[in-house]
């Protein structure tokens, strides 16, 4: 057997090996599962089978908002809280990618200091890949990892490119929308987009002034959804100093017990049918670009001139 052979059709025996150790929560099976997972090896589906039964333990919150927020020394100082309760970390920082050589800048490790030299926190980033909701599927498919391996909870912190991050809404259980004073027509766009999704708002900075001045604002914008103003909280946190932190903590725990009440197999399968839409997105995009040149640019001509919509164009596509 060829080396590409034997990586494409991994032993049952080395497979339920990697699994033993993954659940066993070593760190580097922990972080070669990870890998796989990311990438999409040839391991990876298979590998993603055999998570399946060891599944449903962690809670996934998610953190976003629009930069400048401080959401990466918000989610340090979460660690630190949650590590001084005891709990287990997994942290999954999705940095924007470049959309031309994909690279990334997988900044966030620096300023996440809570978790160096710590055996209960695992910190992992990931590049978006150019996707605009704020992830990538490389990120659900890495949360199955830290799940198998028992961690208690996961952190998952988006991009941070503004209001196109709802994403997070099909992923995380918890969804913590993060703001801080003087962010201007940030603030605006998160009333058009993220504070439907949010579990929870966070005024982080509050120490800076302006701080409870946008937290009118955002309560000002939750009022005028009288239906689901009652049922989010709007927190003051200053992540540098941890004041505020100990409330967001209890807020999300509660989140979370109303969520555990549906079942892990509801969590599973709404992010089951993140990646399922993801994947038939990426098909199409994949169809398109290795279409016949000549005929998008004869159904893209038809659109110039009026006598096609963008949508009939991509459905008579899609049927060549």
């Amino acid at each position: 057997m060829t080396r590409d052979a034997a990586t494409a059709s991994p032993s049952t025996e080395d497979l339920q090996s990697l699994i033993a150790r993954v659940t066993a929560r070593e760190r580097r099976a922990v972080s070669e599962a990870v890998t796989e997972l990311e990438r999409l090896s040839p391991r990876a589906p298979a590998l993603l089978q055999a998570l399946q039964p060891h599944l449903g333990h962690a809670l996934v919150a998610g953190f976003t908002g629009p930069p400048g927020a401080g959401k990466s020394t918000l989610v340090n100082a979460v660690i630190r809280e949650l590590r001084a309760a005891g709990k287990t970390v997994a942290v999954i920082a999705v940095d924007p990618s470049s959309p031309i050589s994909g690279g990334a800048i997988l900044g966030d490790r620096i300023r996440m200091t809570a978790a160096l030299d710590d055996d209960g926190v695992f910190v992992r980033s990931l590049a978006s890949r150019g996707y605009l909701g704020g992830l990538s599927p490389a990120a659900v498919r890495v949360i199955d990892a830290f799940d198998a391996a028992g961690f208690d909870i996961i952190l998952l912190e988006t991009v941070g490119t503004g209001q196109n991050e709802i994403d997070v809404a099909e992923v995380a259980d918890v969804r913590v929308v993060i703001s801080a004073p003087g962010l201007g027509d940030d603030i605006q766009a998160m009333k058009s987009g993220l504070l439907e999704i949010a579990d929870i708002l966070v005024v982080n900075k509050g120490d800076r002034p302006g701080a409870e001045q946008t937290m009118q604002q955002l309560a000002g914008a939750l009022s005028i959804r009288a239906t689901i103003s009652d049922k989010i909280p709007v927190l003051k946190t200053t992540a540098t100093s941890g004041e505020g932190v100990d409330r967001l903590l209890s807020e999300i725990g509660k989140v979370g017990d109303r969520i555990r009440a549906s079942g892990s197999q509801t969590r599973r399968r709404r992010r089951a049918r993140y990646l399922i839409a993801r994947a038939a997105a990426d098909l199409v995009a994949a169809r398109v670009r290795r279409g016949n040149v000549s005929r998008l640019d004869d159904l893209a001509d038809r659109v110039l001139a009026g006598t096609l919509s963008p949508d009939e164009a991509a459905a008579t596509l899609l049927k060549d």
